[in-house]
């Protein structure tokens, strides 16, 4: 089995006014905003382009859902179906179908609180 977790990919929390949150962290803290939020590049250990996402989600949001929480955890992986084999093996939940998209694979589980924390297979170079 490859490393499980390779880094952050994104820290996602709850807001009251997103538009406000993230017009706040770009005059005062200077985000580079978006309208998901603000994306951070890194260099990974391969010296190749890497990014962590930090997103102000509506408060009523069910993105989160089943967690009750105000945040959710997104977690690089580097190989998510053999990851998802394994967690599901050792009885983890989870949540939903693996989703696929350009820029990687998505799923999502829960951690033994209940916390949902999405695990993200990246393709760093669909947003370059």
């Amino acid at each position: 089995m490859k490393k499980r977790v390779t880094g952050i990919g994104g820290l996602f929390f709850k807001s009251e006014d997103p538009k406000a949150t993230k017009e706040w962290y770009r005059k005062h803290l200077g985000f580079n905003m978006d309208e998901y939020g603000a994306t951070f590049w890194w260099k990974n250990k391969k010296g190749k382009d890497a990014s962590t996402q930090w997103s102000p989600f509506a408060k009523k949001t069910d993105y989160f859902e089943p967690s009750t929480k105000d945040y959710m955890f997104n977690y690089r992986v580097e190989d998510l179906v053999e990851l998802l084999a394994v967690l599901k093996a050792e009885g983890v939940t989870i949540v939903g179908e693996m989703q696929e998209f350009d820029y990687g694979k998505f799923a999502w589980i829960l951690d033994n609180e209940g916390n949902k924390i999405e695990l993200w297979e990246p393709v760093d170079s669909a947003f370059l």
